[in-house]
């Protein structure tokens, strides 16, 4: 898309002598004649054509001429990015064998201020009935015990943990003859009285899936919509039911001998006030049935079979799609151009530099819509050339289909997505159990003038720090800062520090907040894999959150109520200590600067309704515990690879 050029006064002739009939009456009552022959209003006119231009060479300055150059080397901004998230599908677990959640199922949030958030499933998934083909027991050091005999037969109660005394990492074994991979399985548990000594809500047991890498934990969700426990069973001590939510990510193991996609419980070390099993628990039968499907969607509406027009055999031919933005193409969206009863898919190119006039290429603008085929160009020698073939006049041009969304919008909460725009067989709701994130708006235009000169000066290589942090950038439009430290030593790493961008309340912003999704952290190691310096390597992770609180003695003004002015003098201190936002220029605390109370003294001052600040402290935060540590101080220093992040501050109005 190119970067719109800004009209610093956009009014034409007749807006200018418009303005001035107005201004008439008031200016001069006893002119009533305001007829083109008037001699008055011949002036009028001439003085507004000498207006407009004015107007026009003040349109021409050198910011808009910046523009024009960025829009001549084909910079363009980085389009909006979608929110995802999983949809867990609650189906009829009698039926679940022949169930189906389609590509492109779409779900809206419910009861949501403004238009609904619509999320598209990315791919089709189904329901496969789990099947128990084996159980074990560990005493832990690898050693297995088979009970699978014992348990198909029910003639007898198994211990699930059999050695004495019970220990931390003794564990229960069930293995799947299929992948159990995003699937909520229900298993219905018939159990003794047996495992004494633990609270029946808090039990020391995880459940585990093997990855293909190692364990990972199974979800133990509640029942969206309703107020079903999700384990009844008592800690595996009673009869009951256990709902678990199996991880996109299932693989086979062999384990005793036997190879199963193993789903396992494990007895963990009791928390802090958590009873431990005196005893343990026993059970005589187990069944599971599968009860949900969880499906990763994205923020997004598709549009299918939409038509373009109809082509005039002429160059440089543009069409525009019906919505906009576009997100990034899958493979299944393509471009149809259909002669007669012929039809061709066409390939979409980011440019046509290198296309010749037989190869059937198009380029797509993903924040316009346009679709654009090449131009015809003369060259210097008096030869003319054609980029990219020209669909024949008359051909129909159609879009198998596109999505169409994006944005910070998408960022919805958990249990929001509750909506079906299409019943499906035995699904009996769905609902995000996480909130959704990921989704980042368009770039804005002074963001995208203050990154191309950056662009051009470096020619897209990463070689120095600048030049590291400027690509980072690139790479992820949920980016919102980065700090690059050069290796100490030769063979080194270069330490690259991501701070994402995070759409929340500056007050209310936590250290998981701040955590990089696993996608983000891949494509910011693939792009600037690309385009690294040969033999050096990239080390990509979070800045160390150094936790501040400050605590400030004011004085107010008289009159002013003293929850209003302690309200925004905690909103300020938020606002300036911020890692995204806060510092001096707004623009996210910088790395390496110190946190001093002179300036917080001044940030306070300024705030509306302070008459004085009278003392300013700050404390260190374990943002981890949540708790104050040490003694209050005036400056807290601030090591290369660290940011601030504030909480809890305190202030006493006085």
């Amino acid at each position: 898309m190119s970067l719109p050029v800004t009209n610093l006064d956009d009014r034409k002739f007749q807006d200018l002598v418009d303005e001035a009939k107005r201004m008439i009456p008031q200016l001069c009552p006893e002119w009533t004649n305001h007829n083109l022959s008037d001699p008055g209003v011949a002036l009028i006119e001439l003085f507004a054509w000498m207006t407009e231009m004015t107007l026009f060479r003040l349109n021409q300055v050198p910011d808009t001429f910046y523009t024009r150059m960025l829009n001549l080397l084909g910079f363009e901004q980085f389009p909006a990015s979608a929110a995802r998230t999983d949809l867990t599908f609650w189906v009829n677990g009698g039926a679940a064998g022949g169930i189906e959640i389609p590509r492109g199922t779409q779900v809206t949030t419910v009861g949501s201020v403004g238009s609904p958030r619509v999320f598209t499933t990315i791919e089709a998934a189904a329901v496969v009935p789990p099947r128990l083909t084996a159980a074990l027991t560990s005493h832990g050091d690898d050693r297995y015990v088979n009970v699978w005999e014992s348990l198909a037969l029910g003639l007898e109660s198994i211990p699930c943990f059999p050695r004495s005394p019970l220990t931390p990492g003794d564990a229960f074994y069930l293995g799947f003859e299929n992948s159990l991979s995003g699937n909520a399985i229900r298993l219905a548990i018939e159990a003794t009285v047996e495992g004494i000594g633990v609270m029946p809500d808090r039990p020391p047991i995880v459940w585990e899936v093997w990855q293909g890498e190692g364990w990972i934990p199974a979800a133990v969700p509640n029942m969206p919509g309703n107020d079903e426990v999700a384990d009844t069973t008592g800690g595996l001590n009673r009869n009951g039911s256990l709902l678990l939510l199996v991880p996109n990510a299932h693989e086979p193991l062999t384990l005793g001998g036997e190879r199963a996609y193993w789903l396992r419980a494990r007895l963990t070390e009791p928390a802090p006030g958590q009873p431990f099993y005196r005893a343990s628990p026993q059970i005589r039968r187990v069944s599971a049935t599968c009860v949900g499907l969880t499906v990763e969607a994205e923020h997004s509406e598709r549009i299918d079979d939409e038509f373009l027009g109809m082509s005039t055999g002429k160059p440089d031919q543009v069409f525009q799609t019906a919505r906009k933005p576009i997100l990034p193409r899958d493979g299944h969206e393509v471009l149809v151009v259909t002669v007669g009863t012929e039809s061709s898919e066409w390939t979409e190119v980011t440019d046509f530099v290198d296309s010749t006039h037989n190869d059937h290429h198009f380029a797509w603008d993903s924040s316009t819509g346009e679709i654009r085929f090449g131009p015809l160009i003369r060259y210097p020698d008096g030869g003319i050339r054609q980029h990219g073939a020209i669909p024949p006049e008359g051909a129909e041009l159609r879009l198998t289909s596109y999505r169409t969304g994006g944005g910070a919008a998408g960022n919805v909460g958990s249990g929001t997505l509750t909506g079906m725009r299409s019943a499906i067989p035995y699904v009996n709701g769905v609902t995000n159990l996480a909130p959704s994130s990921g989704g980042v708006d368009a770039e804005t235009v002074e963001n995208a003038k203050r990154r191309g000169p950056q662009s051009v000066r470096a020619g897209g290589r990463a070689v120095t720090v600048s030049d590291f942090e400027r690509l980072t950038g690139e790479a992820d439009s949920r980016v919102a800062r980065v700090r690059c430290l050069a290796p100490e030593q030769p063979g080194d790493p270069v330490r690259l520090f991501v701070v994402p961008n995070v759409k929340r309340r500056a007050e209310s912003l936590v250290l998981d907040d701040f955590a990089l999704p696993d996608d983000m952290i891949a494509r910011i190691a693939g792009y600037l894999d690309e385009r690294r310096v040969l033999g050096s390597t990239i080390e990509i992770g979070t800045p160390y959150y150094q936790g501040v609180t400050v605590a400030s003695l004011v004085s107010a003004q008289p009159g002013r109520p003293a929850s209003l002015v302690r309200d925004r003098c905690q909103r300020a201190l938020y606002d300036y200590i911020n890692p995204i936002s806060g510092g001096a220029d707004r623009q996210g605390w910088s790395f390496d600067s110190d946190l001093n109370s002179a300036t917080v003294f001044q940030v306070l001052e300024a705030v509306e309704g302070v008459e004085k600040v009278d003392e300013v402290l700050f404390f260190e935060y374990d943002l981890r515990n949540h708790e104050r540590m040490g003694f209050g101080k005036e400056l807290v220093k601030l090591s290369p690879d660290s940011l601030f992040l504030s909480t809890n501050h305190q202030v006493v109005v006085q």
